[in-house]
């Protein structure tokens, strides 16, 4: 049993392996180039996460997780036709950030290096940054689906033409574990350290 047409976010592949491993929960968007509101807007309160390799590159994440750029990079060009779907998430928070000073409290909380993170804020600067605190789930078994035309370009939201399974009921980290990460991008944002 699956989902027939299921929805997944487009995300850095050392994004996804980072939020899998639970060293993070939460991402930053504001919304692809080809996005069709202009802006980042969330498509749905569940998805799959779709690992994207366009964008990424070594000096725009912290030194850490620099060797997981290349590693993924290495995965991906070893079966270039196609994508392996590997987790799922559960927005729990919509958080949006107007200004350097929240960014800046979050820096501690996520992958990407200062600047580049505060480079995406200023983007469209208009419209804000989004961050979104994931509940991640495993999928039992990956799935590797066919790389389709229709999942390029530089967009935030894909409905995939395969079904997928059901996610695992298993999440990544455990309440606890969880609720510390949540907590903390909460009074980072609040200004309480």
């Amino acid at each position: 049993m699956g989902i027939e047409n299921p929805i997944a976010l487009r995300e850095w592949a050392v994004a996804v392996r980072a939020l899998e491993e639970g060293r993070q929960v939460i991402v930053l968007r504001k919304g692809g180039i080809a996005e069709e509101t202009k802006e980042f807007r969330l498509e749905s309160p569940s998805f799959y996460l779709f690992p994207s390799f366009e964008h990424q590159k070594p000096h725009l994440v912290k030194p850490e997780a620099r060797e997981t750029v290349t590693s993924t990079q290495t995965e991906a060009a070893e079966h270039p036709d196609t994508i392996r779907v590997t987790s799922y998430a559960e927005v729990v928070e919509d958080i949006e950030v107007t200004d350097p000073e929240t960014l800046k409290r979050l820096d501690g909380l996520h992958i990407w290096t200062e600047d580049y993170a505060e480079e995406r804020l200023k983007w469209k600067k208009t419209k804000p940054l989004h961050v979104l605190i994931l509940r991640m789930y495993r999928l039992a078994t990956p799935v590797d689906i066919p790389m389709r035309e229709s999942y390029g370009g530089c967009k935030s939201w894909l409905r995939l033409e395969d079904q997928l399974p059901l996610p695992q009921a298993e999440p990544v980290l455990h309440d606890d574990k969880f609720n510390v990460q949540a907590s903390a991008v909460r009074k980072a944002v609040r200004g309480r350290l």
